[in-house]
Order: structure tokens, then C-alpha cells, then sequence
């Protein structure tokens, strides 16, 4: 994975399980790799790992049974708010750029459109 390194580290790891639980390639309730295997498949800091669970955990997007691993959460209205709010911000970032380039969202739009032809 390329890190940007205009945010923080935990936060695109966090950003990258979300899109795969969104895209179901990790599907709901499913077991997550363990703190070390989890630094090791994104070549991070275990402590950095452990940090990437505890938000995800604080969000709802996870929750740990003692002695048995973390897991996806079940409960597909979580998910679902998940992909909502990624979207949103795409769309708020996409905004911010099309008015940096003088294009109005009706422009933008049409230009979409296109491309989807």
C-alpha cells in the first residue's frame, strides 16, 4: 500500500479495511488478522496496528472477543453508514476541487455523464 503522508498512517489502513468491508472482500462478522499479521500485511508499526483496531472497535466497525480475535461487526446498518459517509466525503473532496476549477456542479454533471457514455 502507498501511504500519503498528508494523513496520518492508522487512518489510511482504517480508511482501506472500511473500503474492503464495503466491497465485501472482508465480509460482515468474519475474523480480522491479529494485530502482527495485520502490521505485517500493511508494513506498519504493531503499535500502529493496535491503534487501526481500537478506532475501528470505537466505531462500530469492529468488536473483540477475549481470547478469540477481533471481528467485522454484523450489523449491516453500520456498513451501510459506513459507505454513505466514505461517499459523502468523495463527493465533498470532488466539490472542492471542481470550485477550485471554476466548473459549476451542473458542468460537472454533464462531464460525468459523459464519461459514463
Amino acid at each position: 500500500m502507498q501511504y500519503d503522508s498528508k494523513l496520518p498512517i492508522y487512518l489510511q489502513v482504517i480508511n482501506a479495511i472500511k473500503m474492503d468491508i464495503i466491497n465485501e472482500r472482508i465480509k460482515c462478522g468474519q475474523k480480522l488478522p491479529s494485530n502482527r499479521e495485520l502490521a505485517v500485511t500493511y508494513t506498519i508499526n504493531p503499535n500502529t496496528a493496535a491503534r487501526v483496531y481500537q478506532e475501528l472497535e470505537r466505531e462500530g466497525v469492529c468488536f473483540t472477543r477475549r481470547g478469540m480475535g477481533t471481528f467485522v461487526t454484523e450489523d449491516e446498518t453500520i456498513i451501510k453508514d459506513i459507505r454513505t459517509q466514505m461517499a459523502d466525503e468523495a463527493i465533498v473532496e470532488f466539490l472542492k476541487k471542481i470550485n477550485e476549477l471554476g466548473i459549476s456542479v451542473e458542468e460537472a454533471v454533464n462531464m460525468i455523464r459523459q464519461r459514463e457514455e
